[in-house]
């Protein structure tokens, strides 16, 4: 029996496949058009259905014999605002929630598919060994001014995940200048660097404390480092255990050329 793999954009979705493979593992992937690479298609059986399309999705995984799925990849939230159709069942789901928001949409998405019999897994099942260890994992170690300005982000980070805002914040001289919202990490650097006028900023990424791993994991990847760069933000703090690391070699390599530091800390702390 097959299980499901729900792909969004990045190379999360790519990555989950390849080890999939790798492992043996019987995976059908349904990609979403709007944001899935065609590069999905190398690696796994795939079904491509638009992002509004709730019932279509149920279907494939009834037709494909599939009772268990992993969503892989972001889905850019702003896109429940655009001009995407949804489908009657995703209307209905959006006419009984009190807040569209990440916990909002999928959970209520998730307890859908489990009244159809499909089950939603663990979304970093078949990546474990890429998940942030705890530690400073570049060759540069954290100042204290740095460190500083980390451990205040972790605390506003925290905060907001009460409220399921966003997973990053920008931080400067011990001051939030920008909070993550429907933009995403790249967007939110670029606006915060546009208001410190050359002073250094510090990202961090939370993970929202949730017990689970189902959806919305943080993701870190190069083209974190290449907007770091680009932004004059010096260091990163995320939470261990709970962040994908993407083509870690290649990230870290680029983290120390640019003399960034990056540093894992144990979720509860």
């Amino acid at each position: 029996m097959p299980i499901g793999l729900i792909a969004g954009n990045g190379r999360f979705p790519i990555l989950a496949l390849e080890a999939a493979r790798t492992a043996g593992i019987d995976v059908v992937a349904i990609a979403i058009k709007e944001e899935a690479s065609q590069e999905v298609e190398k690696l796994a059986r795939t079904h491509w259905i638009s992002l509004g399309a709730l019932s279509k999705l149920i279907d494939i995984c009834h037709k494909e014999g599939i009772t268990q799925v992993m969503m892989c990849g972001q889905v850019k939230h702003a896109k429940i605002f655009s001009s995407i159709v949804p489908d009657w069942r995703l209307v209905k789901l959006l006419a009984s929630i009190d807040t569209k928001n990440t916990e909002g949409l999928i959970g209520a998405v998730t307890r859908v598919l489990n009244d159809e019999g499909i089950q939603l897994l663990d979304s970093t099942l078949l990546l474990k060994d890429l998940l942030a260890p705890v530690g400073v994992l570049t060759k540069r170690q954290p100042d204290e001014a740095e460190s500083r300005d980390i451990h205040y982000g972790r605390k506003i980070a925290a905060a907001l995940s009460t409220h399921d805002i966003g997973q990053s914040v920008a931080i400067a001289e011990r001051a939030c200048v920008a909070v993550e919202a429907m933009e995403g990490t790249d967007a939110m650097l670029r606006r915060a660097a546009s208001f410190v006028e050359k002073k250094p900023l510090r990202l961090v990424k939370g993970s929202r404390r949730r017990k689970h791993m189902l959806y919305d994991v943080p993701v870190i990847g190069p083209q974190t480092i290449t907007v770091m760069r680009e932004t004059n933000t010096t260091a990163l703090g995320m939470d261990a255990t709970r962040t994908l690391l993407l083509d870690r070699e290649e990230l870290l390599k680029q983290a120390n050329a640019a003399g960034i530091t990056i540093v894992a800390f144990a979720p509860e702390e």
